[in-house]
C-alpha cells in the first residue's frame, strides 16, 4: 500500500506528464481555453489512462512481447471510444468544444508511454496507482491552465464574470496565451520544488 501512494504522488509532482515530462501537450494547449473544457478533457483523459493501465497490466502475462504496442493501442482505443460515445451522447456542447482531441486520446503519448514504461512491467495495483497519479497530474495542470486562460482572456471562471470592469487580454484565449500560461505554471512548480528542497 505504501508503493500505491508513492506512485500516485509521483504522477502528480515528480513525473507530472505536462509540467515535468512535457509530453501530451497538444490537447492541453488546445482545449484549455476555459475551465469547463479543461475539466471535460481531464476527466476523459483520466478514464482512459486508469483503465488502460489496468487492462495492460492484467493482460501482461498473455501479451506477446513482439505485438505489445498494437495490443496497447487496441486497449486504449476501446476506452477512448467509450469516452467519445458517452460525451457525444450526454454532453454535446462539450463534445463540440473538445472536437478532435477526444478521439486523439487513443494516440496520446502519455497513455501509450505509461502503458509501455510502467503498466507492462508492474503489478495491477501499482499500474492503477500510476494511472491515478498521472491522471491527477494531468488534471491539475490542465485545470490550472484553463483557470489562467479563461480568467485573463475572458474575465470569467466557468462562464461567470468575476470582477466587473476587468479588461481581459484576449491573447490568453489564443495559442500564445497557452504557451505563456504553461510557462508560468512550470516556473511556479520549479519555484515550489526549490522551496521544499531547501526545507
Amino acid at each position: 500500500m505504501r508503493n500505491f501512494f508513492k506512485y500516485v504522488v509521483n504522477g502528480i509532482f515528480k513525473e507530472n506528464p505536462v509540467l515535468i515530462l512535457m509530453i501530451g501537450l497538444c490537447s492541453v494547449l488546445a482545449v484549455s481555453t476555459s475551465v469547463e473544457n479543461a475539466i471535460g478533457m481531464g476527466l476523459a483523459f483520466s478514464f482512459v489512462m486508469i483503465f488502460s493501465n489496468l487492462f495492460v497490466s492484467l493482460l501482461r502475462p498473455i501479451t506477446p512481447n513482439e505485438i505489445r504496442i498494437p495490443i496497447f493501442i487496441i486497449v486504449i482505443g476501446t476506452f477512448t471510444t467509450i469516452v467519445d460515445l458517452v460525451i457525444s451522447a450526454y454532453f454535446p456542447e462539450l463534445y463540440k468544444a473538445l472536437g478532435i482531441f477526444i478521439p486523439l486520446i487513443v494516440v496520446n503519448c502519455i497513455i501509450i508511454g505509461r502503458a509501455e514504461a510502467f503498466a507492462y512491467r508492474h503489478s495491477v495495483l501499482e499500474s492503477v496507482a500510476d494511472g491515478i497519479g498521472i491522471s491527477l497530474g494531468y488534471i491539475w495542470a490542465i485545470l490550472a491552465l484553463g483557470l489562467i486562460r479563461e480568467f485573463l482572456g475572458n474575465g470569467t471562471i466557468l462562464g461567470k464574470v468575476i470582477f466587473s470592469g476587468f479588461d481581459p487580454a484576449k491573447v490568453f484565449t489564443m495559442p500564445p496565451g497557452a504557451f505563456w500560461g504553461i510557462g508560468l505554471l512550470i516556473g511556479l512548480l520549479k519555484w515550489f520544488e526549490k522551496r521544499v528542497s531547501r526545507r
